[in-house]
């Protein structure tokens, strides 16, 4: 009943809490401008996460007892340092190294002080316990690059929010049904936290998460990836016990994680840097195919459905045979969508009427003039 309460009190103090954070942000003019490679049309409100952090704090912060609260402080803190570096980064952009910083803190704050991490590989390449340093420096390099990961992700309306959404609900299952109670009371109480955001988020959005929302998010979710796996190690066997933990583990993020990857293989490959922001993303693709904001956040959320109902289904394999199988589907259908949507903008490209055409306008047919005194005036730039 607590839980449920929880949920509930996450979501109505969001709803409330939004509009008025909209609100602040506009007479405070710190808005997202469009540009660049940012696809919205309109100056839109940032800072989302504010709403969402103030909703899951309400919500544990009322229904969880002290013993509770004891139990993930270290948790807590990490994710306090997260929204902090991502709400400093919104209001004065950051340099890389001063965002990776306060990153490794947050991180390192739960991996040392918390001990989520991944003690063991459960047989995976012939490796059972991890030695102490290399489980340090494998979980902090696993969490900065799944924080990252969905950080870029965070691309078009509900996209994150519909991710995260999906991620919680089953960690929320997962840990309440394996005895982790708290653990799976912070993940519900997320989910009520992030469907009050995406009230206001969905498209057309009204507010952005910005890196406020989109750090503490995947933050949260990559430090709950790593406890699911160290933890399924040490659950009884049942529905829900994973002999491919690794694998399960990474699915939960798969999305963002085979984005961030393959954009990387594919600037690199082009002699670019892999740091250098572009819109060869999986979703900037699928709106190229012609789907709507919401429509590309549902098929993206449907993909992960799938790959999460697949690993339930072939939850009896171990590592060794279901990460092969996992990472051979991701490449192949990769490889399909990046066809299908080639094909798809070439003949999107083909219908559409060329730009210096000449059209007709009730029967007279117009043409682009122009005023030799504005070229005399003015400088043109060609580039």
């Amino acid at each position: 009943m607590l839980l449920i309460f929880s949920v509930l009190t996450a979501f109505f103090i969001g709803v409330i809490v939004t509009p008025l954070l909209i609100f602040l942000i506009k007479k405070g003019n710190i808005l997202d401008i469009p540009g660049g490679r940012k696809i919205h049309k309109e100056s839109i409100p940032s800072m989302g996460g504010i709403g969402m952090m103030v909703a899951l704090m309400g919500g544990i912060l009322l229904w969880l007892n002290y013993n509770q609260l004891v139990e993930i402080r270290f948790f807590l803190l990490g994710m306090g340092i997260m929204f902090i570096l991502g709400l400093r980064d919104d209001l004065v952009e950051l340099t890389a190294y001063q965002k990776l910083i306060g990153q490794l803190l947050a991180i390192i704050t739960v991996v040392v002080l918390g001990d989520i991490r991944i003690t063991s590989f459960y047989g995976f390449l012939g490796i059972q316990e991890l030695p102490l340093w290399f489980s340090y420096s494998l979980t902090v390099f696993a969490i900065v690059g799944l924080t990252n990961a969905f950080n870029l992700i965070d691309g078009l309306d509900g996209l994150a929010g519909t991710l995260s959404l999906i991620s919680f609900l089953f960690f929320g299952s997962w840990f309440i049904y394996s005895g982790f109670t708290t653990y799976g009371f912070i993940a519900f109480t997320f989910v009520g936290a992030i469907l009050s955001f995406m009230v206001y988020n969905w498209h057309p959005a009204k507010i952005f998460m910005g890196d406020t929302g989109s750090l503490t998010l995947g933050f949260a979710l990559s430090v709950l990836c790593i406890l699911f796996i160290k933890s399924n190690g040490v659950v009884p066997e049942s529905l829900f016990k994973f002999e491919a933990p690794l694998t399960a583990g990474l699915v939960l993020m798969i999305v963002p994680f085979y984005d961030t990857l393959r954009v990387f293989v594919k600037r690199a490959l082009k002699g670019k840097s892999p740091m250098s922001a572009d819109k060869s993303h999986v979703h900037h693709f699928l709106l190229r195919m012609g789907y709507r904001h919401d429509q590309v956040a549902l098929i993206l959320g449907g993909i992960k459905v799938f790959f999460i109902g697949l690993v339930f289904v072939l939850s009896p394999l171990s590592d060794m045979i279901m990460l092969p199988v996992i990472l051979g589907l991701v490449i192949v259908g990769g490889f399909v969508l990046d066809k299908v949507t080639l094909k798809k903008v070439k003949n999107i490209v083909k219908d559409s009427p060329r730009v210096l055409s000449q059209k007709k306008y009730h029967g007279v047919k117009a043409k682009i003039n122009i005023d030799e005194k504005i070229l005399e005036k003015e400088k043109v730039n060609l580039n």
